[in-house]
């Protein structure tokens, strides 16, 4: 029987996260990676995989990419037509500041689709929620009594409040469906 050795400080330092969210694009992987890393602070790509020989795929086209994206490591490559992302998987991206969400919503929705609730879809087809922290914070925490009100918001709120403001009225807002594809632009509201 193998023995499990206990890992030390230093090894843990060095290696490579064990779980990382893998994005498969049509055919514009490089393209996000760079769109990605300049939207957000403190982000970088950390290598750049690139075919050397001509064949299936062309010498000198990215193979694969790893990157940062605020202490975050993803992967990326292009996986062709057959690969393409759904309203089912998105990336939450808790903000501190209304100038932060004003910022990221603009940036990572042009040239894709505003959403209703803090979601886009940007233009590469990955969806998006960007919100603000004290919701992130709602959503995670409260009393067992509150679970239901929190787990449905998502799915009823039709805007989101401004930063700052009292996220306690959220229950009572809309009860209809969340659907992130809807085109309702109203994500923020400051009444």
């Amino acid at each position: 029987m193998a023995t499990k050795r206990k890992p030390n400080k230093r090894t843990q330092a060095n290696e490579w996260p064990k779980v990382t969210t893998c994005l498969t694009f049509n055919d514009r992987a490089e393209e996000a990676v760079r769109f990605y890393v300049s939207a957000f602070k403190d982000s970088e790509i950390l290598s750049m995989v690139r075919s050397e020989a001509d064949g299936p795929i062309p010498k000198g086209k990215l193979l694969n990419a790893t990157f940062r994206l605020h202490g975050t490591v993803y992967t990326a490559f292009d996986g062709g037509p057959s690969f393409a992302f759904s309203q089912g998987t998105s990336i939450m991206v808790e903000c501190g500041t209304q100038s932060e969400i004003d910022r990221l919503w603009e940036t990572l929705s042009k040239g894709g689709e505003k959403g209703p609730c803090g979601w886009l879809t940007d233009q590469f087809g990955l969806a998006w929620q960007i919100i603000p922290a004290t919701l992130g914070k709602m959503l995670r925490d409260g009393e067992a009594r509150d679970r239901d009100a929190r787990a449905s918001l998502p799915r009823t709120v039709k805007s989101l409040p401004r930063v700052g403001t009292d996220l306690g009225r959220l229950r009572s807002t809309s009860s209809s469906p969340h659907d992130p594809r809807r085109g309702d632009a109203r994500r923020f509201s400051s009444s």
